[in-house]
């Protein structure tokens, strides 16, 4: 007992602590207790006959107590009544088990002696040496107190006492690590809390500490003046633990988070950054679950200078970002769900390190989903934090109406799916464009006698189209005719597979040969503005695809056969799958698809793909494009994970050479490799690190100015991790400087203790 109090580390999880042993010794007014214990020297024979006897003194049932041991004594001329042996007290799901129980009803002192244990109804745990307790059963004290919690963790003290109802503890010590080694040998903890007195107020359901330090590794490391946390399993408030870093942007920094539980439903978090190198941060989250729904919302907030990327002209002023997202649910399957995000300038993002994206979109949808219909209404709202963007040129596009309704085809079996969509895209100072459709697809699966799977689809749409201010548009082929436009789309398509299975190399292949015919007649794409579809290339996920355009505002117009194979491999510990195709175009006509995009000739580019994973030691996966004539790699990209775990290597590789003459942004050509690792050194300990560089040179982007070696960013650190703890040290350096978001080294220190309740 001793060593495990010695190492035992400050328990701060729930403790409903004492509610143990004052409600089960609750006796009181004892001259009938005589009716249920049997005389002097009694052995146990009778008592075990009448185990779990009630002394009641009154006829209140809460008041009445069960108890079952070996012996159980009555001392008539002392008034003492004395249970020996295996004692186990009951009472309203609070349990007592001791080697002795002594009452002397003389002086009202009852004392409970030996292996001394109590269970409360939360499965909560308290050892001790012996009980002390007075009359009324209310008070008393306990001395060489080891509490184990449901949770696993452990709260150890000298002594104990309790007064009017509150559990005072002295020199004692929480936490939340194993105090033991997988052989059942004493160690110490990685961490533990030593206070001088902690005060549980059960009313309250809190418990408070004084004097409390932390020791890591068994050091002295941080003092806790006013250490508090709820005596539950849910979560209450209190400060959460400080975060520590250093960047070139802002020097120093402590952030100071406060937890505030503001009932069962709803929270809230406030945190204050302080700097060395600029003014404070304040930040504070919301969240609340409501009857059919969820919400949270976030917001930063500051004063303090500001570089614009775009003017480079210095200012201050009020600085901010606010974010927050929610989904409310309604009766007849309708839901209602929405995002914000909006920040006050276009570096505050990066230079308090919130987020490193480009574009912040909000939105608002009202959905309605049942089996075979889906009816929405959604807008959107976009940010620009490009440098080189204008905010005036960016579209809100509100609102897209879309419903789609899928039933059993009356005529040749299959489904029937009709869709009617509408959009409106606005800009401040650009294109403005007003969209409407409505479209039926007829979809038909059957498996012929030799194992063939067959698919046939017909598609015929109407679309409408209003545009204005077309000019503003840079890209020609983006901009379509201004005012009022239409057209008729009439698709088919034949999708013929043929599945191989048997067994090889130890394991089951499967080659599916795929062959794909579509007609569809010419119509007026160019005359068409294009929003949605201007991110084009070929790739396995869209070679048999009807419309190979992303978006409705272009469809594929061609006559065309698509051929392709996919094969797979499973063994015990390989698992393979790889695809492989082309496009052939019947139509002389000249294509709607840009140069670089793989599909501008007649005959399409390659395309393929492979997946490799190796047990649990090796993932691998490649995505190509071959150009048709000269076998040139104009796509590659590569994804792979070599090792366990604990300690592995990771790589990843794009390299974009689409040849393309245009230079469209959405198909621009760049290359890149991302590299990271991490290595367990220890059984504790690792190390890791990461980095991203831009390969692009002027071989992909002749108008670039870049040597084909730009880093994006380095990460190098180390990390601690065990059943209880969690601390590391990282160290990064950007090199892409944006307005006052500056280049340059940042070190953050991340310290976590677990099941450290605030």
């Amino acid at each position: 007992m001793n060593s495990i109090i010695k190492y035992s580390a400050i328990l701060l999880a729930p403790l409903p602590l004492m509610a143990l042993a004052p409600a089960v010794f609750a006796f009181d007014g004892a001259n009938d207790a005589q009716a249920g214990i049997a005389h002097k020297n009694t052995q146990s024979n009778s008592a075990d006959l009448n185990a779990a006897q009630s002394v009641k003194p009154n006829n209140d049932k809460e008041d009445q107590i069960s108890f079952s041991a070996d012996n159980l004594d009555y001392d008539s001329e002392n008034d003492i009544i004395t249970a020996d042996g295996n004692v186990n007290l009951y009472r309203d799901g609070y349990s007592l088990f001791a080697d002795q129980i002594i009452w002397n009803r003389k002086t009202g002192e009852v004392n409970a002696i030996g292996n001394v244990r109590s269970v409360d109804n939360m499965g909560n745990s308290a050892f001790g040496d012996n009980i002390a307790l007075t009359d009324s059963l209310k008070d008393g004290a306990i001395e060489n107190l080891l509490v184990i919690l449901e949770n696993g963790g452990r709260l150890a003290a000298q002594k104990g006492s309790r007064v009017n109802g509150r559990l005072f503890l002295d020199s004692a010590a929480y936490t939340a690590c194993a105090v033991v080694d997988s052989h059942g040998c004493d160690k110490n903890p990685t961490w533990q809390i030593n206070a001088r007195k902690v005060v549980f107020d059960p009313d309250k359901k809190r418990v408070r500490y004084e004097g409390a330090v932390v020791k890591l590794f068994g050091l002295p490391l941080l003092p806790l003046p006013g250490l508090s946390h709820p005596a539950g399993i849910d979560a209450g408030s209190g400060f959460l633990v400080p975060d520590i870093g250093y960047d070139r942007n802002n020097g120093a920094e402590l952030t100071i988070p406060y937890y505030f539980r503001i009932s069962d439903q709803r929270d809230l978090e406030v945190a204050a950054s302080l700097y060395t190198e600029t003014a404070p941060l304040i930040r504070a989250k919301f969240r609340s679950l409501e009857k059919n729904g969820a919400f949270q919302i976030q917001a930063y907030g500051t004063f303090g200078d500001r570089l614009s990327p775009i003017s480079a002209v210095e200012d201050s002023g009020a600085r901010g970002y606010i974010e927050g997202s929610g989904s409310f649910y309604y009766p007849d399957d309708w839901k209602i769900s929405g995002s914000l995000r909006l920040s006050s300038d276009r570096t505050f993002l990066r230079r308090y390190d919130i987020s490193r994206d480009d574009l912040l979109r909000s939105n608002i949808n009202i959905e309605n989903i049942k089996q075979n219909r889906y009816f929405s209404i959604n807008g959107w709202a976009f940010q620009t934090l490009r440098s080189n963007d204008s905010q005036s040129e960016v579209p809100i596009a509100l609102p897209e109406i879309d419903y789609r309704q899928i039933f059993n085809s009356p005529i040749m079996g299959g489904t029937v799916e009709l869709q009617a969509n509408s959009l409106l895209i606005a800009r401040p100072e650009g294109q403005d464009t007003q969209r409407a459709f409505a479209s039926a697809k007829w979809q038909k699966s059957i498996v012929t006698n030799m194992g063939q799977l067959i698919d046939f689809t017909l598609l015929g749409r109407t679309d409408i189209y209003h545009s204005s201010d077309n000019l503003l548009t840079d890209v020609v082929l983006y901009r379509g005719a201004s005012g009022w436009q239409s057209r008729g789309i009439f698709s088919s398509a034949v999708d013929i597979k043929w599945p191989f299975i048997g067994k090889a190399f130890g394991g089951v292949q499967n080659i599916t040969p795929r062959v794909q015919i579509v007609a569809t007649p010419f119509d007026a794409n160019l005359s068409i503005p294009n929003e949605d579809s201007r991110s084009l290339e070929l790739e396995t996920s869209n070679l048999f695809a009807l419309n190979r355009f992303a978006g409705y505002d272009r469809f594929e117009d061609s006559y065309r056969i698509t051929y392709g194979v996919d094969w797979s491999l499973e063994t015990k510990n390989v698992q393979v799958n790889a695809n492989l195709g082309q496009s052939y175009r019947l139509s002389n006509r000249s294509s709607i698809f840009p140069d670089g995009t793989g599909l501008a000739n007649k005959v399409s580019d390659f395309v393929g793909r492979y997946d490799v994973r190796f047990k649990d030691f090796l993932t691998l996966s490649q995505r190509f494009r071959l150009d048709k004539d000269s076998f040139a790699v104009r796509r590659n990209e590569v994804d792979a994970t070599i090792g366990s775990k604990e300690t592995y290597f990771q790589m990843g590789y794009l390299r974009l050479n689409r040849n393309n003459s245009l230079q469209l942004e959405d198909i621009a050509d760049r290359e890149e490799i991302r590299l990271g690792a991490r290595v367990k050194i220890g059984k504790f300990w690792s190390i890791f690190g990461s980095t991203n560089i831009d390969l692009t040179g002027q071989e992909e982007d002749p108008l670039t100015s870049a040597d084909g070696y730009e880093p994006i960013r380095h990460r190098l650190g180390f990390s601690y991790d065990d059943d209880c703890l969690s601390f590391g040290l990282t160290w990064r350096r950007d090199y892409q400087p944006s307005g006052d978001a500056r280049a340059g080294n940042s070190f953050l220190f991340r310290l976590a203790f677990r099941n450290l309740g605030v």
